[in-house]
């Protein structure tokens, strides 16, 4: 007997990767949406990268529909992302672009993917970020983009969102996650203030067991500081 069933969007990155690894290691059926196949979930659903947004929400979600064979999931939690530098000067539209495409078209192809799939009682996790819940004038793509993120899950919070009933919608807003290739480009920072991949997995895990649940519509900082991760609600 499985634990239960969860899908995680981006399941190829360091995020999703730790994701589909900590909820197999679980006992949990998962599920890997992507740009390339994850070979250690039990269903990849490879995305066409150049599909528009419709084309690729039509196709995620019949996929995943398809896997399922008429079994309902527990929690889809969207970790796809990216990021992009940039202010208005240079190459505005085309950083925001491909932030928009990274981080708001995954999260709203997740939400669609919940509201048709999720059990009642389901979790649907999205990734903002914290510094969006400010300006961001040396990443104005990535600001724009995260802010989408946290305005969708407010709505998804609310009642007639589509989502299945007591379904708990929460966006995590990590500062720095501990992936290779942060420390790869920011070696000489102080690793103890980053958030491990492992910490985030396990509040996924704790959320789709419904232990410890904030209020649905949430939006949730992770803030480390000497390697212990607290949650704190932004207003």
């Amino acid at each position: 007997m499985s634990a239960g069933r969860v899908f995680i969007y981006g399941g190829k990155g360091a995020l999703g990767s730790a994701c589909v690894d900590h909820f197999k290691a679980n006992n949990y059926w998962v599920g890997s949406i992507d740009l390339s196949e994850n070979e250690k979930a039990d269903v990849s659903v490879v995305v066409p990268r150049d599909a528009a947004w419709v084309d690729q929400e039509t196709e995620v979600v019949a996929k995943v529909g398809e896997s399922l064979n008429g079994q309902k999931l527990d929690a889809v939690i969207c970790v796809a992302g990216g990021w992009a530098g940039g202010n208005a000067k240079k190459d505005l539209a085309k950083n925001a672009d491909l932030m928009w495409k990274q981080s708001v078209w995954t999260s709203a192809i997740s939400a669609a993917v919940a509201a048709q799939y999720l059990k009642e009682g389901g979790l649907l996790a999205l990734t903002g970020a914290k510094p969006a819940l400010e300006g961001t004038p040396g990443m104005i793509g990535y600001g724009m983009a995260k802010a989408a993120v946290h305005q969708l899950t407010r709505s998804l919070g609310g009642d007639k969102s589509g989502l299945p009933a007591n379904s708990l919608a929460v966006s995590i807003l990590p500062v720095t996650l501990d992936t290779p290739m942060n420390r790869k480009w920011m070696p000489e920072a102080d690793f103890g203030t980053w958030t491990p991949l492992t910490e985030v997995a396990g509040l996924f895990q704790k959320w789709t067991q419904n232990q410890e649940r904030p209020k649905t519509g949430s939006l949730l900082q992770l803030i480390t500081k000497n390697g212990v991760t607290e949650l704190i609600a932004a207003e």
